[in-house]
């Protein structure tokens, strides 16, 4: 297929094309920065500015999809009001962007795959949640609300819309395994808080199964949680990731601390969602890493 990626550059969007070139399609990744490396015969860098619609916008004209991963780091600084604005306006301007263009031209691309987060649902504590679940009402619910809002009006133009909402990706060289696993390394790690929120996590590998799923089946459409269908509690993740790397977990994060050093972001670490991929499940998707102990020693967190 001819597909057109933003957010190539990301922990999981170069996961995703290397293997989607794998798999020989064709490549147009859009980009707000420079080239990481050079144009070949399947994959070409086009510079690109959300809110903007110039020449790149012609790159979408007969292309079979679209896949959307842009955006600005949630976790990467404190989230004061510049920074929230930032994280908003790279998710949410850069998918309007999308969309206008997808209007614009003579043939319009087939699917639009579209990030989301499992933020979505907010804070819920033990409650279980599928797609039919609602929205919560906090930043990040609010956030992906009106990222998956602007994605959904690609709809009224006939293209396939895929909504994924991504838990914590797991996977070698980088993402946020790396930064959970760095305590530990020290001797330092271990539950974040009461240790009691949910975490609802995907092996790197299953995330780019669904990524696939999205692309090759006409069944996939609207939201999809892209999570393992078994969600650990924190200090359960806390112990096997300790036991993934050979390293203790015993010595607990206080809340305050959390609270102190990140502000309004310790709230993400704080709270969870415990989330089940009945979308996936639905389109007959089967996990090769189901199970969290398995999924963080496929990930090499070390």
């Amino acid at each position: 297929m001819r597909l057109v990626v933003t957010g190539a550059t990301g922990f999981i969007g170069s996961a995703l094309c290397a293997a989607l070139l794998e798999q020989g399609h064709a490549l147009t990744l859009l980009t707000r920065g420079s080239p990481r490396d050079a144009n070949t015969g399947t994959k070409r860098w086009l510079h690109w500015t959300p809110g903007t619609l110039r020449d790149w916008d012609a790159a979408l004209d007969g292309v079979d999809g679209v896949i959307n991963l842009a955006g600005e780091p949630i976790a990467e600084k404190k989230w004061t009001h510049t920074q929230r604005r930032r994280i908003e306006k790279s998710r949410i301007d850069a998918t309007h962007s999308l969309v206008q263009a997808c209007a614009k031209v003579r043939q319009k691309p087939k699917f639009l795959i579209n990030a989301s987060a499992v933020g979505y649902y907010g804070s819920r504590g033990d409650e279980t949640l599928t797609e039919n679940a609602p929205p919560g009402d906090d930043f990040l619910a609010f956030l992906c609300q009106a990222w998956e809002e602007e994605a959904q009006k690609a709809e009224e133009l006939g293209i396939r819309v895929v909504r994924l909402r991504t838990g914590i990706v797991l996977g070698p060289g980088g993402g946020a395994l790396t930064k959970m696993a760095a305590p530990f390394k020290f001797f330092m790690g271990g539950p974040l808080g009461s240790g009691k929120q949910w975490m609802s996590w995907i092996q790197l590998e299953d995330l780019l199964r669904l990524f696939m799923l999205g692309i090759e089946n006409p069944l996939a459409c609207g939201p999809i949680n892209a999570t393992s269908p078994n969600p650990v509690q924190n200090k359960e993740f806390s112990r096997a990731l300790g036991k993934a790397i050979h390293r203790p977990c015993w010595a607990p994060v206080p809340a305050f601390l959390l609270k102190l050093a990140l502000g309004e972001m310790a709230q993400m670490l704080l709270t969870g969602q415990r989330v089940i991929p009945a979308a996936a499940e639905k389109l007959g998707f089967q996990f090769r890493y189901p199970n969290l102990q398995e999924a963080l020693e496929a990930s090499k967190p070390i």
